[in-house]
C-alpha cells in the first residue's frame, strides 16, 4: 500500500519538476544568446567561428521551442483528461 502511495505521489510530483529543468534550461540557453549577440557586436573573431556560433545558437533556439511544444502537449493531454 505505502508503495503504490508513493508512486502515486512521485508521478505527480514528477511534471513540476519537469518544468523547473526546462525553466533552467532556457535560462542558461538565454545566458548564452546574448553572450553570442555580444561577440557578433564585437566582430573579432573569425568566420569558422562566428559560424560554428551561429549554428549552436540555432540549435538552442530550436531545443527551446521542442521544449515549450512538449511542454504544452503535456498540458493538453492532462488538461483533456481531467
Amino acid at each position: 500500500m505505502k508503495g503504490i502511495i508513493a508512486a502515486l505521489a512521485l508521478g505527480l510530483a514528477l511534471p513540476a519538476l519537469a518544468n523547473r529543468g526546462d525553466t533552467a534550461k532556457d535560462t542558461q540557453d538565454a545566458a548564452k544568446d546574448k553572450v553570442d549577440d555580444a561577440k557578433d557586436k564585437l566582430g573579432t573573431d573569425s568566420g569558422t567561428d562566428k559560424a560554428n556560433r551561429h549554428m549552436k545558437k540555432t540549435g538552442r533556439s530550436i531545443n527551446r521551442s521542442a521544449r515549450h511544444t512538449r511542454n504544452k502537449v503535456k498540458k493538453g493531454v492532462n488538461d483533456a483528461t481531467k
